[in-house]
């Protein structure tokens, strides 16, 4: 405890109730239950302040929007709600952490140390990319990483999608209810995906899986996808399929990196929390969003993870609070 204090006389360390890290959905929806629990909310945002949807167009699914609205400016009303009821939200990245004793230690930006009695972990997960130059020209205006979240803009059309495993196949049988065609692209030979997942692609009459088969290039005409270039491994022929959606579906990477050997994750990295909560293995840390879920995914998901999460913290502080008054 002596190092505690010694940290907390430092001119560079602060003392929190409730520390939110990352933002997006569930970040703020934490941070808006957390103000108004009087929990006096430090977020810090990490370098993509409001998460995925800030990268994304039109949001359509998200409850109390009927006319839909563009994600950039939903994160925006996220993030005013969360300001107004008294979230101090910063930008910056956390660097390291240890959380080997309470308060938490948290260090920012690698100098500034906060010291918190709670930790709201909202980090996310980031899209797995093929890593071309046209994916990332054409992201949000026709390649999307979501078949869940983007596939009702192309209803009616012809599409294409890569990846072999689980997703991949549950995405792809998700397009074909609503688009014309959807293309599957198979880098190799074979599927990865289960034999129930296969069976239920085999079985679908306007996918066409392409095996043995690599993306060269997605075309566009500067402004939305019209085609993608793809290339057999085996015979090195060059064909473009018209679509006018590309659907990535090579998984996700969750951005939990800076808590590893402090927190208990799955073999992929996500973090693992007590079923029905939000509760970590570390006392006073909690995750939500993305961060800990590698089913759903989804907008309202997180944010209803994150109602959890600062509730969670509320209770975990008001039982704190109990046993040092009783």
């Amino acid at each position: 405890m002596h190092n505690i204090f010694q940290i907390l006389m430092s001119q560079d360390t602060e003392h929190v109730k409730c520390l939110i890290i990352g933002s997006g959905p569930a970040g703020y929806t934490a941070a808006i239950y957390a103000a108004r629990a009087d929990l006096k909310p430090v977020m810090y945002t990490g370098m993509l302040a409001g998460g995925q949807l800030t990268q994304t167009t039109e949001v359509e699914n998200y409850p109390g929007y009927p006319n839909g609205i563009m994600g950039p400016e939903m994160m925006e009303d996220f993030r005013k709600q969360a300001e107004r009821l008294g979230t101090d939200i910063r930008f910056g990245y956390v660097s390291s952490v240890d959380f080997s004793c309470l308060p938490h230690k948290v260090v920012v930006d690698e100098s500034k140390t906060i010291l918190a009695d709670t930790v709201i972990i909202s980090t996310g997960a980031s899209a797995k990319w093929l890593g071309l130059e046209s994916e990332q020209k054409y992201s949000g205006f026709g390649v999307s990483a979501c078949a869940v979240c983007d596939g009702f803009f192309f209803k009616g059309q012809d599409v294409a999608i890569v990846g072999a495993g689980d997703t991949a196949a549950e995405e792809a049988t998700y397009l074909a209810k609503l688009c014309r065609k959807v293309y599957m692209i198979v880098r190799r030979d074979e599927f990865r995906a289960s034999k129930a997942m296969v069976h239920r692609v085999l079985n679908t009459r306007n996918i066409e899986i392409l095996y043995d088969t690599e993306t060269k290039e997605i075309v566009g005409d500067g402004q939305s996808v019209n085609g993608v270039t793809v290339i057999n491994n085996k015979t090195n022929e060059e064909k473009t399929l018209a679509v006018t959606g590309f659907f990535v579906a090579i998984g996700h990477h969750p951005n939990t990196d800076i808590f590893r050997g402090w927190i208990h994750m799955d073999e992929t990295g996500y973090i693992k929390t007590i079923p029905g909560s939000t509760t970590t293995n570390i006392e006073g840390v909690f995750c939500c969003g993305d961060a800990q879920d590698h089913i759903y995914r989804q907008a309202v998901t997180a944010a209803g993870s994150g109602c959890m999460a600062a509730i969670d913290a509320e209770r975990y502080l008001a039982a704190k609070e109990h046993v040092v008054t009783a």
